[in-house]
């Protein structure tokens, strides 16, 4: 008799404990603002690089758009600032370039590495702009 007491009573205090622990996850706004935070950089990185990459129908596969198909993103708070990765092609015939963007804290471009042969010109005259191999 006294086992099964023992029993019902550690089961009610487990299903307490889960309760209020779920319950506070639940209601915690933190995630929730740190979500809103990301998708604001993303949003920004996208008006970015699409004012580099300067075409009519680019087509960008970023956290907000993944594509597994393509490739792996991601956005990332890092000290100080944020880096973003996707990839980005100007049509269906071009090949997807992969990019790194790195912004400050101000969501100002500091640097962006991508893999595309057509903005070597412009990385000549812009330093925040690298293009790798």
């Amino acid at each position: 008799m006294n086992h099964r007491i023992g029993r019902v009573l550690f089961a009610l205090t487990v299903g307490l404990a889960v309760a209020v622990f779920s319950f506070k996850w639940i209601t915690n706004p933190e995630p929730r603002g740190e979500r809103a935070r990301e998708e604001q950089v993303v949003q920004i990185s996208r008006s970015l690089l699409s004012s580099i990459v300067e075409s009519d129908s680019l087509e960008i596969v970023d956290p907000l758009a993944p594509n597994r198909k393509v490739g792996k993103v991601y956005v990332f708070a890092e000290a100080p600032g944020w880096a973003v990765s996707g990839y980005y092609r100007r049509s269906d015939e071009d090949r997807w370039h992969p990019y790194l963007m790195r912004l400050t804290e101000n969501f100002d471009l500091q640097r962006l590495k991508v893999q595309d042969e057509a903005l070597a010109e412009r990385a000549a005259a812009d330093s925040t702009l690298e293009i790798s191999q």
